[in-house]
C-alpha cells in the first residue's frame, strides 16, 4: 500500500484543535516579544580596581570558571592556607572562598583591608570569626543546601556497611583471611535511625531511610513537620533508648560540644551504632572509644574530628588528637578524611548570609543607566538614618530598605539622576558618619 505525498489528495478534514483557551493564551504569550522585559542590571563597584577572588580548599573548578566568566580575577588553590599565610596574602583580595579547614581569625579579618565578602562553600560557618567580621562590616556567606544530599547518602552508605560489618570482611581480605560469617550482621530493614537534627541534611536523610524500610525518629530542638513517618520524640534520651543507628547533624555550637559523651553514649541500645558526619567536637571521642571497647557500642563512623590535618598525606596520629592510636585499631569502626561533602561538583547559587542582616531590596532594571545603589553598613546606633537621609535629600530615592541584626545595621538606596562628579563628596559624607562601618555606591 502506497502513500502520496501530495497533500491535496488527502481527503480526511483537518480536526479542530483540541487545546483550551489555557493552552491557546500561553501560546499567544510565548509568541509576544521578549524585548520589552524589564531584566535586572548587574551591578559593579564604581571603584576601578579589579575584583580579586582567592578560592581555596580545592573548590569545585565549575565554581572557578563562573567567577572568571563574570570578568573577576581568580586564583585558585587546592590546598587550606595557614593563618600566617592568609595575614601575608589576604590584604589583596576583595573576596575568598573556602570550606571547613580554611580559619578567618580576627588577625586575618585585620589584614583584609579590602575584603568585601567571605564564602563558605559549605553548611557551617564556625570556621569565621563572625562576630570579628560583622564589626568589619563583611558578610559570610554559606551554602546551606550545597552538600546535603552528599551527606546524607554518605550515611546511608554507613549504615549499610556497618550492619554488615563490611570494612571488616573487606580489610581481612586483603590481608590474606578469607572470614565469612554473619555474626553480628544484619538488614537494615525495619531497623530504627535516630536523626538528631532535622534539617537540610536530617530531613533528606530520613526519606532514603524510609526507602531502606527503615523507621525513623528524630530529636530537635524546635518542633519541625516531619517527612513521610518519621516521628520527632522530645528529648535526647528518648531517641537514644530507642535507635538502632544515631546520625548527628548539628552545628558546632557551646551546647553541642560533647553533646554525645558517656552519659549519652550509656542511654544507647546495647549494640547500637553512631554515626558523626557532623562537627568534630560534637561527639567526646574517648567516651566513644571506652563504650566501643566494652562492646556497648557496636560500631561506628567518624568524619569529622576535633583536630584534623591541614592538608593530604599529614599523619593522622596521637600529636593531632591524643586518641587516634586507639580509635583507629578498634573494629567495625569506619574513619573517612572528611569526604561528606566531595561529590558536590557544581557551582550553587544557594548561598545564606550568617552575622549579617538579609539585604532585600529589588532589582534595577537593566535599561536605567541613571540610577546609582547605595549600600551603608553602620553600628546599629540612634540617628543613622536621619544623617543618610539629609545626604541624600538633594537626589529623588526611587526606593530605600533598612534592617539590623544585633549590633549591625544596613541602609541601602538606589537614587536616581546624580551625576558621576557628585558621588567622591556624597560618598564622603556618609562614610564620614560616626556610626559608619561601610559605605558602598554600585552601578
Amino acid at each position: 500500500m502506497s502513500y502520496s505525498s501530495n497533500p491535496q489528495s488527502v481527503g480526511a478534514s483537518v480536526s479542530p484543535s483540541s487545546s483550551n483557551i489555557h493552552d491557546r493564551f500561553r501560546s499567544a504569550r510565548r509568541r509576544e516579544s521578549y524585548s520589552d522585559i524589564r531584566r535586572p542590571k548587574i551591578l559593579h563597584p564604581l571603584e576601578n580596581e579589579n575584583l580579586r577572588l582567592l578560592i581555596l580548599e580545592n573548590i569545585s573548578q565549575d565554581a572557578v570558571a563562573h567567577f572568571r566568566q563574570q570578568g573577576y580575577h581568580v586564583d585558585h588553590s587546592t590546598k587550606a592556607m595557614s593563618e600566617a599565610e592568609l595575614v601575608e596574602k589576604i590584604g589583596q583580595y576583595h573576596a575568598i572562598g573556602i570550606r571547613s579547614k580554611t580559619k578567618i581569625t580576627e588577625r586575618v579579618l585585620k589584614s583584609a583591608s579590602k575584603l568585601l565578602v567571605i564564602g563558605c562553600f559549605c553548611i557551617g560557618t564556625n570556621q569565621v570569626d563572625l562576630d570579628a567580621a560583622a564589626r568589619a562590616g563583611i558578610p559570610v556567606f554559606n551554602s546551606p543546601f550545597s552538600n546535603s544530599r552528599s551527606v546524607a547518602e554518605l550515611v546511608m552508605a554507613e549504615v549499610v556497611a556497618l550492619s554488615r560489618q563490611l570494612f571488616e570482611r573487606s580489610y581481612e581480605l586483603r590481608t590474606g583471611i578469607w572470614n565469612k560469617q554473619s555474626k553480628g550482621c544484619w538488614e537494615v530493614r525495619g531497623k530504627t535511625l535516630g536523626i538528631v537534627g532535622y534539617g537540610h541534611i536530617g530531613s533528606q536523610l530520613s526519606v532514603l531511610a524510609e526507602a531502606f524500610g527503615m523507621r525513623v525518629v528524630f530529636y530537635d530542638v524546635i518542633n519541625i513537620m516531619p517527612l513521610g513517618s518519621a516521628r520527632q520524640v522530645e528529648t535526647l534520651g528518648h531517641l537514644l533508648s530507642e535507635s538502632d543507628f544515631v546520625t548527628l547533624h548539628v552545628p558546632e555550637l557551646p551546647e553541642t560540644i560533647n553533646m554525645i559523651s558517656k552519659e549519652q553514649l550509656a542511654q544507647m541500645k546495647k549494640g547500637s551504632y553512631i554515626i558523626n558526619n557532623a562537627r568534630g567536637k560534637v561527639v567526646d571521642i574517648p567516651a566513644l572509644v571506652d563504650a566501643l571497647q566494652a562492646k556497648h557500642v557496636a560500631g561506628a563512623a567518624i568524619d569529622v574530628f576535633p583536630s584534623e590535618p591541614g592538608s593530604n598525606g599529614a599523619p593522622f596520629d596521637d600529636q593531632l588528637n591524643s586518641w587516634a592510636s586507639a580509635l583507629r585499631v578498634l573494629p567495625n569502626v569506619i574513619l573517612t578524611p572528611h569526604i561528606g561533602a566531595l561529590p558536590l561538583s557544581e557551582f550553587r547559587n544557594d548561598q545564606r548570609c550568617g552575622q549579617l542582616p538579609e539585604v532585600d531590596l529589588r532589582a534595577i532594571p537593566a535599561d536605567v543607566v541613571s540610577q546609582i545603589r547605595i549600600c551603608h553598613i553602620h553600628r546599629n546606633q540612634p540617628g543613622v538614618l536621619k544623617q543618610v537621609n539629609d545626604a541624600l535629600s538633594p537626589y529623588n530615592v526611587e526606593k530605600q530598605y533598612s534592617d539590623s541584626k544585633g549590633e549591625i545595621a544596613y541602609v541601602m538606596a538606589d537614587i536616581a539622576d546624580v551625576s558621576f562628579k557628585e558621588l567622591p563628596n556624597l560618598k564622603e559624607r556618609i562614610s564620614s558618619t560616626d556610626a559608619n562601618i561601610l559605605t558602598r555606591f554600585l552601578a
